[in-house]
């Protein structure tokens, strides 16, 4: 058997540093050194010596642990940015994942969302001491169609209770603007009376932690985490499957499709830079179309056909 390694933590570090210094994302810093971080713990080599049967080895462990294509090929990217860094560090000479192919994702594969009853029993199971606030948030998510990191960002400023409408601050840097329905107005406003103070007044977060600041991204998708967690324990159609906080919004995607929202209305409600990532949403339609044909075909008298 080889030498085991234990790679330092300056490596780390240092990658770190570099996604700081290349702007990306927190989330995605967060997620890029917690791939690398897998990695690492997993090989018997110095970091010179590595190959591209290396990289392959973990990437098959993921899978058989479970992780699809595109998680697969977000371990791949993260490996590929980690030795990229180092090598314009002046720490390696080359990258042995840069031989590695992706995986075929399937294109327009399409979103999974929960069905109105599902979503009013989601609701309705939210308790204890911040109901309001997180049924705000969820509601937002799910009647709104708002991302979690656009829920992080929003302050009160950005919610007009004279017009009520949202002020939304989304990807690409770009404001939109929301039109609100009047039963979630009532829930934001209640929210807003019941909201904490917070310690820093230069600030003010719509939606506040128990510690008076600015609630996290992490804590949104764990209190959602929590509930969904309950709602699969009662409905075995959610069983093995992926359900997350961001199934809220394709669900508010999906129900604006069925009720005939037209395209380019829905990419504006979306924020979406390109309709082609809306027009995934037009997909669902057309199976919810295809599924009530069928149903309807039943009643079709026998031997009508010609």
């Amino acid at each position: 058997m080889g030498q085991e390694y234990e790679y330092d933590d300056e490596y780390l570090e240092l990658f770190d540093s570099w996604m700081k210094d290349q702007g990306f994302t927190k989330r995605t810093q967060r997620a890029y050194l917690g791939d690398v971080r897998l990695f690492l713990g997993s090989v018997e080599k110095s970091l010179a010596n590595l190959e591209a049967l290396d990289v392959m080895r973990f990437l098959t462990k993921m899978r058989q642990g479970g992780a699809g294509d595109s998680a697969r090929n977000r371990y791949l990217s993260s490996i590929r940015t980690f030795f990229s860094a180092l090598i314009e560090l002046q720490i390696v000479q080359h990258n042995p994942s840069l031989n590695v192919k992706k995986s075929k994702v399937e294109k327009n594969q399409l979103p999974t969302f929960l069905s109105e009853q599902l979503l009013a029993v989601f609701l309705q199971s939210i308790e204890g001491k911040y109901q309001i606030r997180n049924v705000a948030m969820f509601l937002l998510m799910s009647y709104a169609g708002l991302r979690v990191s656009e829920l992080h960002r929003l302050n009160i400023a950005d919610f007009n209770r004279s017009t009520n409408t949202l002020q939304v601050f989304g990807k690409g840097r770009k404001w939109r603007a929301i039109p609100l329905p009047n039963e979630l107005v009532k829930v934001l406003n209640r929210a807003l009376s019941e909201r904490i103070d917070t310690r820093s007044a230069a600030e003010q977060p719509f939606f506040v932690s128990q510690f008076g600041r600015r609630i996290s991204i992490r804590m949104i998708q764990t209190i959602a985490e929590k509930y969904f967690e309950e709602l699969k324990k009662q409905y075995v159609e959610l069983q093995g499957k992926s359900v997350s906080s961001h199934k809220l919004r394709h669900t508010f995607a999906t129900m604006q499709v069925l009720a005939g929202t037209d395209i380019r209305t829905l990419q504006e409600l979306l924020g979406h830079a390109s309709i082609q990532t809306t027009q995934i949403y037009t997909h669902v339609g057309d199976k919810q179309k295809q599924e009530a044909m069928n149903r309807v075909s039943a009643f079709i008298p026998v031997g009508m056909g010609i």
